[in-house]
């Protein structure tokens, strides 16, 4: 069984590769992914569907800066090839995502990709 450090650097590869089915293979089915810019996500099938959306909209990339492990979690420091850097705790149960929270600046991501300002 995977421990979290080594779930989250397969999630990293699979965000980087824009891979939904990849990346949804990661979490529980019912897992929670709370990104604090928006409304928390639940269930693997909303998760797929954000994934799915998201990566349709804007080519994100997260470069690892560091990833720390302890008990059940990981956590993920990263930034973007613009400049964007942000930060991502995964709580890894039998291998399997089951809350995600990240905190991350939303305007700036949304000018940096020319998306609308909500």
């Amino acid at each position: 069984m995977l421990r979290p450090k080594e779930v989250v650097c397969k999630w990293v590869d699979a965000f980087n590769l824009h891979d939904v089915e990849a990346i949804t293979s990661l979490y529980h089915e019912n897992a929670i992914n709370h990104q604090v810019a928006n409304d928390p996500v639940t269930g693997i099938e909303a998760i797929r569907a954000m994934f799915t959306e998201e990566f349709a909209s804007a080519d994100m990339t997260a470069i690892t800066e560091h990833i720390f492990e302890d008990g059940q979690w990981a956590i993920l420091e990263w930034r973007d090839p613009l400049g964007l850097r942000g930060c991502g705790f995964f709580q890894v149960v039998n291998g399997k995502i089951l809350f995600q929270r990240g905190y991350w600046d939303k305007l700036s991501f949304l000018k940096q990709h020319n998306l609308p300002i909500e």
